[in-house]
């Protein structure tokens, strides 16, 4: 794009941040569980579908603790506490990518924090799973604001004993949480610079009406960062992965998954490696 007129055909005049984000980044998957509220307790029983893929045991269904908060946008956003190690000392508050819901990264979750020794929290956004109300940028950071209050009073976890976790979009309401509270670390898992630099990869500036601004927001998160992307994502282009690790003011070795799109990087042995090493020995030295 050469013009801010061609900006404008595109996204209706005048631009309108809002009209971007619906272009570019929500697709809620029709719901894959449900909170049963339990008598007499605040907590709920999580009924996952057969969509979700739950593959491990009723039983270990029962380290999954689910609750709705209310957020400053006055949205019931569904949460859930995932109990994978009694000797966990990080918490990792996990901002999930797009198209998918809490059923869905249930097994994830589970599994993940099982390997690298952490309790892992989640929540969905407004307007996914059972989350009231609509998907937008400001409520993507009201939601996770949210979720990191109930984190804390709820479960009484210390800020240094919380690894904030973000992918794909949710590494948007991550960065913007990270830039105002100091924690243990930062994971941002295929991450994007802008809503226009994703749209439009030549965008070389911030125009007034664009989303998602993490690349102005990083340079203020002060606790380390590992960066996460695969060099064939052809969601969001690594060079948005370059651009924010470089501007990291505590970036440690980034993983650049060599072959990786955007949804396989998991899949790779070095994805479970990188976060093992950087949980259990750089953050402990």
């Amino acid at each position: 794009m050469n013009s801010l007129g061609e900006f404008c055909s595109l996204f209706c005049c005048p631009p309108c941040p809002s009209r971007i984000v619906a272009k570019l980044a929500f697709a809620p998957p029709e719901p894959t569980y449900r909170l049963i509220e339990e008598e007499n307790s605040t907590k709920c029983t999580i009924s996952l579908s057969k969509r979700a893929e739950w593959h491990y045991t009723e039983r270990e269904k029962e380290s999954l603790e689910g609750f709705y908060a209310r957020t400053s946008r006055d949205n019931h956003i569904a949460c859930l506490f995932v109990r994978c190690s009694v000797n966990a000392r990080f918490t990792i508050l996990f901002s999930h990518g797009n198209a998918v819901d809490l059923g869905q990264m249930s097994g994830f979750y589970l599994g993940l924090g099982s390997r690298i020794n952490c309790n892992i929290f989640s929540y969905d956004y407004s307007g996914y799973g059972v989350s009231g109300g609509k998907p937008s940028e400001k409520n993507l950071y009201a939601d996770i604001d949210a979720a990191w209050h109930a984190l804390r009073t709820r479960y009484g976890i210390s800020p240094e004993n919380i690894i904030l976790y973000g992918q794909s979009i949710g590494t948007v309401p991550t960065v913007d949480l990270a830039a105002r509270y100091e924690v243990g670390a930062v994971v941002l898992h295929s991450p994007l610079m802008s809503g226009m630099r994703v749209a439009f990869p030549n965008t070389k500036r911030t125009w007034f009406f664009d989303a998602f601004l993490s690349i102005d927001k990083v340079p203020k998160v002060m606790s380390p960062v590992l960066v996460i992307h695969g060099t064939e994502d052809d969601v969001i282009n690594i060079s948005h992965g370059l651009a924010i690790y470089e501007r990291c003011p505590r970036a440690v070795e980034p993983l650049w998954v060599e072959g990786a799109g955007h949804n396989d990087v998991e899949l790779y042995n070095q994805y479970l490696e990188r976060l093992k090493h950087f949980v259990s020995v750089e953050l402990i030295n």
